[in-house]
C-alpha cells in the first residue's frame, strides 16, 4: 500500500519535467527549420551564380535564385549579384541572398541568414 504522504509525487514530478521536454522539442523544431532554410539559400544562391557565370545577365540569375527559393515563405527579397568584368581573367562573380527567419514560436528571432554562390566568370 501507498503511503499518504506519497500521493502527487508523480504530478509534481511531472510538472518539472515537463517545460522542459517541451523547449527541448520546440528548439529541435527550430533549429531544424533554420538548418532547412539555410540549405534552401545556399543551393539557391549556387543555382543563381551558375547563370551570372555562364550568362553574364544579373536579371536572369535573380530570377534563377528566386525561382530555386521558391519553398520559402516568404521569398528573399534582397538578391545581391556581382557582375561578371570580361577584361580581367579569372574573375569571380558572387550572388548573396538575404533572409530574414521568423521563428515558430516566437521566443527568439527574427534571425538574418545568407546564402552565397562563387564561380569563376565564363564557367
Amino acid at each position: 500500500m501507498r503511503r499518504q504522504c506519497e500521493r502527487g509525487a508523480v504530478a509534481v514530478e511531472m510538472a518539472l519535467v515537463l517545460p522542459v521536454l517541451i523547449l527541448l522539442l520546440l528548439g529541435i523544431m527550430e533549429f531544424g527549420r533554420a538548418f532547412n532554410t539555410q540549405v534552401t539559400l545556399t543551393h539557391a544562391a549556387r543555382e543563381g551564380v551558375r547563370v551570372m557565370a555562364i550568362s553574364k545577365n544579373p536579371n536572369d540569375a535573380r530570377i534563377k535564385a528566386i525561382g530555386a527559393a521558391v519553398s520559402l515563405n516568404p521569398l528573399p527579397t534582397v538578391i545581391d549579384v556581382t557582375p561578371c568584368n570580361t577584361s580581367l581573367v579569372g574573375q569571380q562573380t558572387t550572388v548573396t541572398i538575404t533572409y530574414q527567419l521568423s521563428t515558430l514560436t516566437g521566443i527568439a528571432g527574427p534571425f538574418t541568414m545568407k546564402g552565397r554562390g562563387v564561380m569563376l566568370c565564363g564557367g
